[in-house]
């Protein structure tokens, strides 16, 4: 496939395009954003979790989509 024939990132929510693996980040090891933090905590809190504060921004991404799916929030 050629770069012309590859699929283009629309940028809307669910297009698999858009979607890249956290271990894959280039920032991935950098800390959490204030934002994950913050929205990892509230979840936690519904799922009855306690989750660790030093988590880096591609471990607290893949915790929040475990989060999401656990307490019916997100995707």
């Amino acid at each position: 496939m050629s770069e012309s024939d590859a699929p283009v990132n629309s940028g809307q929510q669910g297009d698999p395009t858009a979607e890249k693996d956290p271990h894959d980040w280039v920032t991935g090891e950098e800390p959490a954003t204030g934002a994950q933090q913050s929205y990892l905590h509230t979840l936690a809190r519904q799922a009855g979790e306690d989750v660790p504060d030093d988590l880096n921004k591609a471990e607290a991404s893949m915790k929040i989509d475990e989060l999401q799916q656990e307490t019916g929030r997100g995707n």
